[in-house]
């Protein structure tokens, strides 16, 4: 496999820990958030769930092995109710943002376009749920506060 493939197929298989990341805290922000943002947290989950099912593809097309997902997540603060439900999800936008982006450089042709309607997906959904936008979604080292990695547990 070439170079440019092996870091196409990393930033790949990032991009897929990060979405079954993201369904899993949207499974948590969707026991938490009120009524009236169901529908978007729902449609959300929805979105995800499809990102990574097309990842797992791309990374057997590839030549790879998916990567699991986890049976749990470590998530970065407590959610017991609707604002943290919110402020979560703004989070994980952020940080699939942050894996798209990485995405978008390490790919070309097709897969760099749908790297970047994942990207610009997540930005908007990002700016929904916080209520602001940040410059340059998805580049932690342009933005205000760092994109991290979603930590696995157990």
């Amino acid at each position: 496999m070439s170079e440019e493939k092996a870091a196409e197929l990393t930033a790949l298989q990032a991009a897929l820990a990060a979405e079954h990341a993201a369904v899993y805290g949207y499974g948590v922000v969707g026991g938490r958030i009120r009524e009236g943002r169901r529908t978007e947290a729902k449609a959300a989950y929805d979105a995800h769930r499809a990102r990574r099912d097309a990842l797992v593809h791309e990374v057997r097309d590839l030549g790879g092995k998916p990567v699991a997902a986890s049976a749990a997540y470590a998530l970065p603060f407590p959610v017991p109710d609707s604002a943290t439900a919110v402020r979560l999800a703004a989070e994980l936008e952020e940080r699939v943002a942050g894996v798209y982006s990485d995405l978008v450089r390490a790919s070309t042709g097709g897969l760099r376009g749908t790297a970047t309607e994942a990207l610009r997906e997540a930005a908007v959904r990002a700016v929904r749920w916080r209520g602001g936008s940040v410059p340059f979604p998805g580049l932690a080292e342009r933005a205000a506060t760092p994109t991290a990695s979603v930590t696995p547990t157990a």
